[in-house]
């Protein structure tokens, strides 16, 4: 089941970055995190409104992100 209803993109918002459920809290944070090394429950014990349905989120929507189409040139 997908979690991306999760993330917000709010020009008002920190730049217009997505964010996570309208916090102050970015997408791109959340992964900072996890390439650093933090564990689900590091983030969840420093982000405390964070739910881990949020970082299954972030995780998903980096994925569609880098999907992208492949253009073959002749």
């Amino acid at each position: 089941m997908t979690e991306l209803h999760r993330i917000t993109i709010n020009p008002e918002r920190c730049g217009g970055r997505p964010t996570i459920r309208s916090l102050r809290i970015r997408v791109r944070d959340v992964l900072d995190l996890l390439a650093a090394g933090a564990t689900e429950a590091e983030i969840l014990e420093d982000y405390p409104l964070l739910e881990p349905g949020d970082i299954r989120a972030a995780l998903e929507y980096a994925a569609r992100q880098s999907d992208h189409p492949i253009v073959h040139v002749a």
